[in-house]
């Protein structure tokens, strides 16, 4: 017998046949493209529909390749289709059901596709029919909730997340999905929270879950009450909470995995090899091989959690027990791995039986220390588009912890000690850390670094000054919680102010370059004011006395920079020029580090004349500034510990606006139903009669 071959919806045999023949399906798919109802001619014809393997792509072909004028002619059919599959949801045959949420899918898309030409026909008229809309979609959500919250089939659970992805982000922009406004009414927030408290259903679709009211939170935001928002503001069970903060921890500890194997195959390699034999010339083109693409669907989670409800910021500092064990899986694999959805999936099933290890080095985690390491790589390279979209979120979600006082609670806790291990971008000028070194410390320490970091490796020809801010704000809001609270924070402060003045050094030694594009002084004012907190209210919050000594002797150390941009904004300020108003408040604020300056200054020259000393020690310099506090005067500035509380809706909505129509726009390419196939639905259901 010859072999029988199949390709798309055709059925031939390999020898040359006269005339291919299509799979039974395909002819009942043509059957509804006629404009004759199918079922005149056969009363069975929707119940045998259902029993047949869908033909995905056929039917979003043949939808496609009609004209708007040849869908509308058999709209009928169409809706007749749609309101049939809702039926089949509610049977208790589980083929029919996979099949039916299916076709559901392929019809959504195709019938989106066809929106984008200028047919000008509504996509709620031409799926179901504006008579029926809200009935069928009112039984077709609660269709999907009900078996989203049933005991029943895992595999049915995919696709009804699946479908539910599918509806949402079939347009780019996911506010104009009218379909939505359905979703609105006929909530299914509660199984999505059902989904993550349970922790076997929470590691097969948790992630399909939480990416999905990622997006159900973003419809319509800024202009109409979305229920969404609402309910997620106000959940406080624990369970719940815990669950989504260990899917998110997981999809960010895959992402920072995949990086650190890359980086060690990377360094393994004949490049590495090669890179230091010429001395690290191309270490940014290494560096830039070694990156893994951006998740921004689950850092979008991460951030309505964070932003929304308050009681998510006590999950960000509980570790989970269940990412630090490494078992063997009682149960065996599942039948049917759905392939995580997002901006760029995992390689592998993040939310799997098996959870994923810690990292070596590090005994306990949480999902803050997860976030702040994928901070560390997303943060590090800033030229791609999705690395600076999720850098800058990364930044919105600090600001967000950094304004939250149970959040400064507990990242500034004595008692809970953790070592961060984060990662540094490869740079010549200094060595590679080693990681075994790292002490414990509160967790702020590790906040600190990382802004640390970013300011120390970003002064480039494309500067981000959007970001640079956003980092100062975060720094200048832990300072006010340390002010105000009186914590004394032990880190190593001179990290912190050297970072500081060499991004003053940079902004002025690329004055015309960055004016020509930015207003350099905000900036340059918010850096003059975080140097303003540290002399005005230091002794409240600086680890010893000893430190407040060392910010005097770093002012007096790199008095030129300051007597620099000194210069550079009083002969702005003084012009009749566009910067004379923002140069003019750069001047005022440097009053106070100006009076340090130029009173510190002679008496250490007195000092070196009299002890015939042409160079000074740190500990000399030191010793001059601790006898002559007295007589010196500053000046008290009002407003330094003060700041604007973040704002999405007046300041961010173009940015989430963007951002959610990329997130969209990926989830909708990695929509994979093909993972479920038939002969593992048919095994999988074997047992069901």
């Amino acid at each position: 017998m010859a072999q029988v071959e199949k390709r798309g919806g055709l059925l031939r045999k390999s020898s040359a046949s006269k005339k291919p023949l299509k799979e039974k399906v395909v002819l009942m798919y043509d059957e509804i493209f006629m404009t004759e109802d199918p079922s005149k001619c056969s009363p069975r014809f929707w119940e045998e529909l259902f029993l047949m393997k869908v033909n995905l792509e056929y039917l979003e072909g043949k939808l496609e390749s009609l004209d708007g004028e040849e869908l509308m002619k058999i709209k009928d059919n169409i809706n007749c289709l749609f309101q049939h599959c809702i039926q089949a949801l509610g049977e208790d045959h589980p083929i029919r059901v996979v099949n039916a949420l299916q076709t559901l899918c392929a019809l959504i898309r195709g019938v989106h596709q066809k929106n984008k030409s200028t047919s000008g026909f509504d996509i709620i008229n031409m799926l179901m029919g504006f008579d029926k809309a809200e009935l069928c979609m009112k039984n077709l959500m609660e269709s999907l909730d009900s078996l989203l919250c049933a005991e029943g089939s895992e595999s049915l659970k995919s696709l009804c997340l699946k479908l539910l992805l599918c509806l949402v982000t079939v347009t780019d922009n996911i506010s104009q999905n009218t379909i939505l406004e359905y979703v609105m009414i006929n909530s299914i927030f509660e199984a999505i929270l059902q989904i993550l408290s349970h922790p076997p259903s929470r590691r097969e679709h948790g992630y399909d879950a939480v990416v999905l009211l990622a997006l159900l939170v973003n419809y319509r935001k800024y202009e109409s009450v979305n229920p969404y928002i609402v309910k997620l503001s106000i959940v406080d069970d624990e369970a719940t909470l815990n669950g989504m903060g260990l899917v998110i921890a997981q999809a960010l500890s895959e992402y920072n995995r995949q990086y650190k194997d890359k980086e060690e195959e990377h360094q393994s390699g004949f490049f590495s090899a090669l890179t230091n034999m010429v001395g690290s010339m191309f270490i940014a083109d290494a560096h830039e091989k070694i990156s893994v693409q951006t998740n921004e669907a689950i850092l979008l989670a991460l951030y309505e959690a964070v932003h929304l409800n308050r009681n998510f910021i006590t999950v960000l500092a509980q570790s989970h027990p269940e990412m630090g064990l490494v078992t063997t899986p009682v149960s065996p694999a599942p039948t049917t791995p759905a392939t995580p959805l997002g901006t760029t999936p995992p390689s592998s099933d993040v939310i799997s039986s098996v959870e994923l290890p810690l990292d070596a080095d590090v005994q306990t985690s949480n999902l803050l220390i997860t976030f702040l390491k994928y901070s560390s790589i997303v943060m590090q390279d800033t030229k791609d588009e999705h690395r600076l979209h999720s850098g800058k979120l990364c930044l919105i979600i600090l600001t967000c912890i950094a304004e939250d006082q149970y959040a400064n609670a507990f990242l500034h806790d004595d008692n809970m000690n953790f070592r961060v291990n984060l990662h540094r971008m490869p740079m010549r000028h200094r060595k590679k850390a080693a990681d075994k070194n790292l002490p414990c410390r509160p967790l702020v320490c590790a906040v600190l670094d990382l802004m640390v970091e970013f300011i120390v490796t970003h002064m480039m020809k494309e500067f981000p000054m959007d970001l640079y801010v956003r980092c100062i704000q975060v720094v200048h809001k832990l300072l006010c919680y340390q002010k105000k609270c009186r914590v004394r924070l032990h880190y190593t402060w001179r990290e912190l102010w050297s970072a500081l003045i060499n991004l003053l050094k940079f902004l002025m030694s690329n004055e015309t370059v960055l004016l020509a594009k930015h207003n350099i002084f905000t900036l340059a004012l918010m850096i003059v004011n975080l140097f303003n907190m540290f002399i005005t209210y230091g002794d409240t919050f600086l680890p010893t006395p000893s430190s407040y000594d060392e910010l005097y002797y770093e002012i007096i150390r790199m008095h030129q920079s300051f007597d620099n941009l000194y210069s550079m904004v009083l002969r702005l300020s003084t012009n009749a020029g566009q910067w004379k108003e923002a140069a003019s408040k750069v001047t005022h604020a440097l009053v106070n580090i100006r009076a340090i300056i130029n009173h510190f200054n002679p008496k250490i020259e007195s000092y070196a004349a009299v002890n015939h000393i042409s160079q000074l020690s740190e500990e000399q310099v030191l010793e001059v500034v601790r006898a002559n506090y007295d007589t010196l005067t500053l000046k008290l500035q009002d407003g330094l510990d003060q700041y604007e509380r973040y704002s999405e809706q007046h300041k961010e909505a173009a940015f989430f606006k963007e951002l959610v129509r990329s997130i969209s726009t990926n989830v909708r390419r990695n929509l994979a139903f093909h993972t479920l196939s038939q002969e593992v639905l048919l095994k999988e259901f074997s047992t069901i009669s």
